[in-house]
């Protein structure tokens, strides 16, 4: 059973000045440090990347940037998705020229009520038919309005260029059923790491996670907790990774996130306007949060 891409990876931020250029040498110095950690690969142009937010040279350009900053032994996945299958296909083979390992393509969101499992199924076939690389679904309700049914998922994970899911929502039903229904070298990850605990214990192989930009250590330890079914010790770590999870998740989302990584000496930079830095008041929240931490697990008083 080869599943090249279960482990812990972390979708990285794009760093903008405060011009709103996207500052590579930020770029650069980040993903090298990550690069010392226990992480299995990265994720660029993901969520917290602002994907969205970029134009297309700017996403060529993102991806040129890290894969450089990344050894051919740590995998490298791209998000790819666009709103229409061609836009996705073409994005993905650019991604696939640029040397990336995978691609993650999320649903297509604008048209949203059309989007059933046979149009879903449909675009991910397409899409995987013509891509170089293998690809990744990637659901992501909270922020598309899609979410992808079991129905779809189990008849795309028996496409032979489809090798996985990230399933970014917190339902551990609907992950657990993604886990069953598909095939034992179909890799799911969870996103969520509110609850990631619970998707390990769920089956997940693994997890794409904005907690691990921050935690690397510590969100690999979860995952090793889980697999040696030492689930006290693992759920006692979920209790204590919460807050900060919850803060740079869903209470605050990507400014929070940004700011974060400046608290633990990375570079968070800007975040693309419309959206604002953090006030003030998260930040302090945020520096409580991890001062909170440091006392329960002191190995965190040392930056990754």
């Amino acid at each position: 059973m080869n599943k090249r891409f279960a482990g812990v990876f972390t979708p990285i931020v794009t760093p903008f000045t405060a011009g709103d250029d996207v500052d590579e040498g930020a770029l650069r110095r980040n993903v090298a440090r990550w690069m010392k950690t226990p992480l299995t690969g990265l994720v660029v142009l993901g969520s917290n990347g602002e994907a969205a937010q970029l134009d297309e040279a700017e996403a060529d350009r993102v991806i040129d940037v890290v894969r450089a900053e990344t050894p051919a032994g740590r995998p490298l996945i791209a998000g790819t998705g666009r709103e229409s299958t061609r836009a996705t296909i073409a994005a993905t083979t650019r991604a696939a020229r640029a040397g990336v390992d995978a691609v993650l393509v999320r649903t297509p969101s604008f048209f949203k009520a059309q989007m059933t499992s046979d149009v879903l199924v449909r675009h991910y076939t397409q899409v995987a038919d013509a891509s170089p690389v293998p690809v990744l679904l990637y659901n992501v309700t909270m922020f598309t309005g899609v979410n992808m049914q079991v129905d779809a998922v189990e008849c795309l994970s028996g496409h032979p260029n489809i090798v996985g899911i990230k399933e970014s929502g917190s339902d551990i039903g609907l992950i657990a059923e993604y886990v069953s229904r598909t095939p034992a070298d179909f890799t799911v990850l969870a996103g969520s790491a509110t609850t990631l605990f619970h998707a390990l214990c769920a089956g997940c192989d693994g997890a794409i996670l904005a907690l691990a930009m921050l935690l690397p250590d510590e969100c690999v330890r979860m995952r090793e907790l889980v697999a040696s079914r030492q689930l006290d010790q693992a759920s006692a770590l979920q209790r204590q990774l919460l807050p900060i999870a919850r803060s740079v998740g869903t209470a605050y989302g990507v400014a929070a996130l940004k700011a974060a990584l400046d608290l633990r000496g990375y570079e968070g930079g800007f975040p693309r306007p419309p959206l604002r830095p953090a006030p003030q008041s998260v930040i302090d929240t945020l520096t409580r949060q991890f001062q909170e931490l440091a006392t329960l697990i002191p190995e965190h008083a040392r930056t990754s």
